[in-house]
């Protein structure tokens, strides 16, 4: 029966094949990870039993096996042994074997929610780019004639101490005016090279250290097997920058959500990479990816914003612009990358994925 199903041996989803009275009659390798269980103990045992979803699974198997559907899916609860009741999407497919007509995937749910996480991010990161980009043009028009204006005035005032307004409004119009600049800027096509992931942290880590010297820590977890990956270094390094400045914001003794017991002392940024294998990035699976995340023990992102993090104007920060994240993200999927974040208060982790290879 192995030597039958010998393809499915290195798919990195979970596998089982089941017969006409859904008897586990195969599973690959991925499956008895999954299931936490050796293939002796599953081989022979009825397939339903496993699950706390009996019924329901049981009904899916009988309309597949009688209907001969190609596909069918089914959210499921494994039972495990003294471990909480796993949650997992169970596809049914019906093969065309005698003996043996069923085939089950087994996806844990938090990947499926994953992707249509990531598949949600790229539409709105999309809309978003064509709003800002409208946006930034119309804005950028009035505040050429804005300044013109302003100027003019402070030419024609004799107190030095009323162009101080005039010098206002020129100030904030050129800062209105780089901020337009930086949201138009992001769309040029990248210049691909050979990039080593190491050297950005490494001038990331240097520059972090420079504008935050308030007792910050940079700690290095680097995987040196990690290849060269190929990229624009600038973009990368921008972006990396970009949610390391945040995290070293948040770690800031005068940050207003955080509280340590010595106002001095900061935080702990740790930058760790890894490779990451079989992985699906924006619909894509990739055999190999680098997987750099960068840690912090400050207070987490609130709630509220947690969802929408990556959206442009918004900010957990008073006074932030709301544009390092979207930013960020732009530069990573410019490299058919995804940015993800997963935070608590002590914890706050960002994970850029990009394919390797």
């Amino acid at each position: 029966m192995s030597a039958q199903f010998s393809g499915l041996e290195l798919l990195p989803t979970a596998v089982a094949v089941l017969d006409e009275e859904f008897v586990v009659r195969y599973v690959n390798p991925a499956a008895e990870s999954l299931l936490d269980t050796g293939v002796k103990s599953l081989l022979g045992q009825p397939f339903v039993p496993l699950f706390a979803e009996q019924t329901e699974l049981g009904k899916t198997l009988e309309d597949a096996l009688a209907s001969h559907w190609d596909y069918s899916a089914r959210n499921v609860s494994y039972l495990r042994a003294s471990h909480e009741p796993l949650a997992l999407v169970a596809m049914v497919a019906h093969i065309s074997l005698a003996e043996t007509p069923l085939l089950v995937e087994l996806r844990p749910i938090e990947q499926q929610l994953r992707i249509a996480r990531e598949e949600r991010m790229i539409d709105q990161q999309a809309a978003n780019r064509e709003l800002i980009r409208n946006l930034a043009h119309e804005i950028k028009n009035p505040l050429g004639g804005l300044r013109g204006s302003a100027q003019l005035l402070e030419r024609e005032l004799d107190k030095p101490d009323l162009k101080e307004y005039t010098q206002v409004i020129i100030k904030e119009a050129d800062r209105l005016q780089a901020l337009m600049d930086r949201l138009l800027t992001p769309h040029r096509t990248p210049r691909l090279a050979l990039v080593n992931v190491h050297e950005i942290l490494e001038r990331v880590r240097s520059l972090i250290l420079a504008e935050f010297s308030d007792g910050i820590t940079i700690r290095r977890n680097y995987d040196v097997s990690v290849p060269e990956l190929i990229g624009d270094k600038e973009q990368l390094i921008q972006a990396t920058l970009n949610i390391a400045r945040n995290a070293a914001q948040a770690l800031r003794p005068g940050h207003p959500e955080r509280r340590v017991k010595d106002p001095s002392v900061g935080g702990t940024i740790e930058f760790r990479t890894r490779i990451a294998r079989q992985i699906t990035i924006v619909r894509q699976r990739h055999k190999l990816a680098l997987e750099l995340q960068v840690i912090d023990d400050g207070p987490g992102v609130a709630q509220e914003i947690r969802e929408k993090i990556f959206n442009p104007l918004v900010s957990g920060r008073e006074g932030g612009s709301g544009l390092g994240l979207s930013l960020a993200q732009t530069f990573v999927q410019y490299h058919q990358g995804m940015i993800e974040c997963e935070s608590r208060p002590g914890r706050t982790v960002f994970t850029i994925l990009l394919p390797l290879g």
